[in-house]
């Protein structure tokens, strides 16, 4: 099945608003959103809250997504951000399960789940992460521990669902590291994400879901990895911070 390229980038805690504005203007200059369409890619970026709402109208042609959302609509959740609130600036993309979010804050893939199945009943499209930890990798659990990821933070979701979610590989050990996933690997893990998703949600899903990778992704290696069979393209941080590096990320696939 032809699946579209897809290229998001995960700002994470930096731009500022300020710093967002130039990306923006220098991404319309560029000619960058031409050049994905004429390439068959869709791209995006994940701001910071602070700055969501000026790209969100400022990045014209470009999918805008935060990078978390709380599976409740009002409450007493202090710092969080509900769902309501991204309609409001019509938002309708979230990042979920970032392994920062797991790793510093404790969320697990349960909790995920909850966020999941909150979002697609407001019709948002989501960015599933999953990936293992250095230790897991060394002691040759990974396939168990993406299992677990992919189970139980879709758990409950219907096929109609599922249509509304990517699956964003990111192996913990080679985000922000410098040291890369092989092209082997990355293509062997989404590969057996597919075959999760053709056992949960049938053959169908499985072939039109888009499955990224993430992990130290640069202009120079981009390439490689979205020739893969089962790679459909990458959620970036560091390369995406800039509007130059980010067009050679395009401009490379």
């Amino acid at each position: 099945m032809n699946r579209k390229k897809f290229l998001m980038g995960n700002w994470k805690m930096n731009n500022t608003i300020a710093e967002s504005k130039e990306f923006c203007d220098q991404i319309q200059s560029s000619g960058l959103v031409r050049l994905a369409r004429n390439k068959g890619i869709v791209i995006g970026v994940a701001p910071s809250y602070l700055s969501l709402r000026y790209v969100q109208k400022h990045a014209h042609g470009m999918i805008v997504a935060a990078q978390d959302a709380h599976y409740a609509s009002h409450g007493a959740y202090t710092s969080s951000v509900s769902i309501p609130m991204l309609k409001e600036i019509e938002v309708d993309w979230s990042i979920i399960g970032h392994s920062e979010k797991r790793t510093y804050e404790g969320e697990t893939s349960f909790l995920c789940n909850r966020k999941i199945k909150a979002l697609v009943k407001e019709n948002f499209h989501v960015v599933y992460c999953v990936g293992e930890t250095a230790k897991e990798y060394d002691e040759g659990i990974t396939k168990d521990v993406i299992r677990e990821q992919i189970v139980t933070g879709l758990m409950g979701l219907t096929k109609e669902d599922i249509q509304n979610v990517v699956i964003a590989y990111e192996p913990v050990w080679s985000i922000g590291t410098g040291k890369n996933a092989s092209v082997e690997i990355a293509q062997d893990i989404c590969s057996y994400i597919r075959s999760l998703i053709n056992d949960l949600f049938g053959k169908i899903a499985s072939q039109k879901i888009q499955i990224l990778y993430g992990g130290s992704v640069k202009p120079n290696n981009i390439h490689d990895y979205l020739e893969a069979e089962d790679v459909d393209g990458a959620l970036v941080g560091g390369a995406s911070l800039k509007a130059e590096s980010f067009q050679a990320l395009v401009e490379n696939i």
